[in-house]
């Protein structure tokens, strides 16, 4: 009978981008699971049978040079940060179905399969790659795509690549996706990603998309060509149907028949193109519906720019919760992020925030309206029998919330839905400055009145704590054992008048404590300056030596002319240098696990020219180029291109 009543429900497939295993995700990716997670209660609030699915990304060149450079397998740095991400994703309270991650077998098997259905199509044809190529976005571009000579959608340097590889037709499907993009105007929201999408990559045409990848091997092999791995984004991106369901010989389950095509893909406006172009075209060819909508979140920025390792501005929603709370860090959030702009977080907004509408306009209604019950009433909820022409106001804007909230969810608008809910919540608190409780307490001729507003409040309570359960769902849990009353959701908000009188409230708490800011502020402030001095690294250097010792060094700038990876040596390069001498200098270095030797043809470069000729792998090295390395990463020393060969430093 139970399943029957859930078959009976309108099946609600959401799912957000999987999360790549680089590193540890910041607040500004967790962003994305509780958007996605607000978005999944409320469907199952107003009646929606809700598959919500995440998960990781696990596969790439980027994935592999890590755990190489932590001198770990690429299996063991994601497993690592794939925990990192659950542990996190499960902090931030989040209600998802499935956690997926894409080195599973079954999904790795289901992408082979995928990828030799589209071959034996003709939809993937092998070539050969060359172009620019971004690691940190592991996408392709053509030269004229490219923003100052860098990736577009980051804005990082991008290196030359060309490797043998596999294709897509995507130009095959061009014409049907525009068709669809046309038709379905609300399949790319905001209207501004679609725009970007039809000008910068539609209407241009679209180049045919390079599909695996021989250049490193953490990846999905291409089983029936060895060597070959299949392109992450290939990958990634049939999470979507592999673990739904969806099976590459058409015998789909009875999950994806039930939950396929996915009413909303969550994702970064970063990645846009991926989900807006690649996605469904690659779904087309598999004959396969297309998602209903894909939804580029914004950015939530520290200041002006996007967190960045580098900068040193990354906030990790693990500290923000043990500073201030899950619900308030998810208030913030979801509050807090415009629907088509990027957003802004800082610690300072976050405690305005929490001193304005968590503590002031939730917590304290709340709490003063459970404590006058307490008081005037000993607890029990009077019954509401001495009504004025001033509660209909209230009652209005309370029996109007379920409406109002569901049409600011069905455009995904959630900050504006819980604006709705905080509407109702200072409408309340006007309520109580309008009716003054306490002097009708005064009047034993006006108890009536009395019980009457304070029953309203507690009803209006009730509306507001039912529609806040999305966002702040163990604030809900607090507001309904201090009302004491169970919460019986939508379904109990088609009229003004739930909450039993006659029942006793629960006890009266805090929800939210105000914060003391320029306090807070210097408490965080101390504790991240304790933790970079805790990281500081200790620094050994090596004894002493005279000053003429180090003279006798000879430093010289050099012209990279050709430079080759040694035959049978993974570690060497072959370097033929331009030592201002006129005559070509032979230097052999260690250093092929970093560099790739077409990229530093043309460097200017710094060698000791000083020392003893000496043999390596058969053949003469005569000198040392000069590097620093640290915490297993190593960079050589490169200077400006101006600096002439032959010049010395000093």
């Amino acid at each position: 009978m139970k399943e029957s009543k859930v078959m009976d429900k309108k099946p609600y497939y959401i799912s957000t981008a999987i999360a790549y295993t680089s590193a540890k995700p910041h607040i500004g990716n967790t962003y994305e699971i509780v958007l996605a997670d607000a978005i999944a209660r409320y469907k199952r609030l107003t009646g929606y049978d809700v598959y919500f699915q995440t998960g990781t990304d696990e596969h790439g060149q980027k994935i592999q040079e890590k755990a190489e450079a932590a001198g770990i397998t690429p299996q063991q740095h994601v497993d690592n940060v794939a925990g990192q991400v659950k542990d996190i994703w499960d902090l931030m309270n989040t209600t998802y179905d499935k956690f997926v991650r894409t080195t599973d077998p079954m999904h790795e098997k289901k992408v082979q399969k995928i990828f030799k259905k589209l071959y034996d199509q003709g939809d993937i044809y092998k070539g050969a790659y060359k172009g620019k190529y971004c690691k940190p976005c592991e996408s392709f571009w053509t030269e004229s795509q490219l923003k100052d000579g860098c990736c577009p959608d980051c804005g990082r340097p991008v290196v030359d690549a060309e490797e043998e590889a596999y294709f897509f037709r995507m130009s095959k499907y061009a014409d049907r996706l525009m068709k669809h993009i046309e038709d379905h105007p609300e399949f790319i929201q905001p209207e501004s990603r679609k725009n970007e999408m039809v000008n910068n990559f539609l209407k241009p045409g679209l180049q045919d998309l390079c599909v695996s990848r021989t250049s490193f091997s953490w990846g999905i092999p291409v089983d029936f060509d060895p060597g070959h791995v299949v392109y992450v984004w290939l990958d990634a991106l049939t999470n979507y149907i592999t673990f739904c369901g969806y099976d590459p010989d058409g015998n789909h389950d009875e999950h994806y028949k039930r939950f396929w095509p996915a009413d909303v893909h969550l994702i970064g406006k970063d990645i846009i193109r991926f989900h807006t172009i690649y996605w469904p075209i690659f779904l087309m060819a598999l004959g396969e519906e297309l998602p209903k909508q894909v939804f580029g979140h914004p950015w939530l920025l520290v200041g002006e720019g996007k967190m960045s390792k580098s900068l040193g501005n990354v906030i990790y929603a693990d500290d923000l919760v043990r500073l201030f709370g899950v619900d308030a860090v998810r208030y913030y959030v979801l509050h807090e992020m415009p629907f088509a702009n990027d957003g802004v977080i800082s610690y300072e907004l976050i405690c305005e925030r929490i001193n304005s509408d968590l503590a002031n306009v939730l917590g304290n209604l709340v709490n003063r309206t459970i404590a006058m019950t307490k008081k005037y009433f000993g607890g029990v909820i009077p019954a509401p029998i001495a009504a004025e022409p001033v509660d209909d106001e209230l009652k209005t804007v309370a029996l109007g919330l379920p409406a109002a909230l569901e049409k600011r969810m069905a455009d995904l608008h959630v900050a504006d839905a819980i604006d709705e809910v905080f509407t109702l919540l200072r409408r309340s608190n006007k309520y109580i400055d309008e009716t003054m409780p306490w002097a009708l307490a005064k009047d034993e001729a006006k108890r009536d009145r009395l019980g009457t507003v304070l029953y309203n409040l507690l009803e209006s309570i009730r509306f507001a704590a039912t529609m806040l359960r999305p966002y702040l769902p163990e604030t809900a849990d607090k507001i309904f054992a201090q009302l004491n009353t169970a919460d019986n959701g939508v379904e109990s908000l088609a009229s003004f008048g739930g909450i039993q009188a006659g029942a006793q409230v629960g006890e009266a708490s805090i929800l939210f404590e105000r914060i003391d800011i320029p306090k807070k502020l210097a408490e965080i402030e101390a504790e991240k300056q304790a933790a970079q001095t805790a990281e500081q690294p200790v620094v050994t250097f090596l004894p002493d030596i005279p000053f003429d010792d180090f003279c006798k060094v000879d430093m010289t700038v050099c012209k990279v002319l050709a430079c080759e990876n040694v035959k049978k040596s993974e570690k060497l390069l072959k370097f033929q240098l331009d030592d201002g001498s006129g005559t070509p200098r032979q230097i052999l270095s260690g250093i092929a696990k970093y560099y790739k030797a077409e990229e530093l043809v043309g460097k200017t470069v710094v060698a000791v020219t000083n020392l003893p000729p000496r043999k390596m792998m058969g053949q003469e090295s005569c000198g040392m180029l000069l590097s620093a390395e640290k915490d297993g990463k190593l960079d050589l020393l490169m200077l400006d291109d101006g600096i002439e060969a032959g010049a010395k430093l000093c």
